[in-house]
């Protein structure tokens, strides 16, 4: 990791890009948000503050670990979420 700024950048982007599928998906299945859709964007949207919250958490011991950890969060977190985008 080269530092904190492309984390944050990293995150931003990775759950953007699935509230867009989200979208698109809504788009190309007749244009209504359903329930499913707009829980699935909540669920993006409470993952990007808590692992904002994460990355700029001041007290770390082990730095590299500690955003290593963040990072891995972030894919699990982004699989988790297109897998449910794929099940609309």
């Amino acid at each position: 990791m080269a530092n904190v700024r492309n984390l944050k950048k990293d995150i931003n982007y990775v759950l953007g890009d699935i509230i867009e599928a989200v979208y698109l998906t809504e788009l190309s299945a007749g244009g209504r948000p359903t329930e499913k859709s707009e829980a699935i964007i909540d669920e993006a949207i409470v993952a990007f503050d808590s692992l904002i919250k994460k990355v700029n958490a001041k007290k770390v011991e082990n730095k590299k670990s500690y955003f290593k950890q963040i990072n891995k969060e972030l894919e699990e977190t982004a699989g988790q979420l297109v897998a449910k985008i794929n099940a609309l």
